[in-house]
């Protein structure tokens, strides 16, 4: 069956960085566009960042956008998500997921796989 694993979230300061991954498995990960997504304590499930089925082509949400780095190896079946000068608001459980598609898209409702998440958490 299909498995989307993340891990490298945790503890951080305010200004500091993470590096999340997602290793995929039971999928033709290359075939997939895939996206990370985060949902805050009382907040609704938010997109964070998508990338095409070749890397080649990705979109941010405005409030990551010059931090964050989305990013791919097919090679290896994992997604990567580079998170630089975190800040407090940025707290919050990390998803990867993944659609049967070679475009990226921001719209959680296209995706047919999740992961359990990650906690991210920066301290001010």
């Amino acid at each position: 069956q299909v498995q989307l694993v993340e891990s490298g979230g945790g503890l951080v300061q305010a200004g500091g960085s993470l590096r999340l991954s997602c290793a995929a498995s039971g999928l033709t990960f290359s075939s997939y566009a895939m996206g990370w997504f985060r949902q805050a304590p009382g907040k609704e499930r938010e997109f964070v960042a998508t990338i095409n089925w070749t890397g080649g082509s990705t979109y941010y949400a405005d409030s990551v956008k010059g931090r964050f780095t989305i990013s791919r190896d097919n090679d290896k079946n994992t997604l990567y998500l580079q998170m630089n000068s975190l800040k407090p608001e940025d707290t919050a459980v990390y998803y990867c997921a993944g659609r049967p598609a070679q475009t990226r898209n921001w719209d959680p409702s296209r995706y047919s796989y999740w992961g359990q998440g990650t906690q991210v958490t920066v301290s001010s």
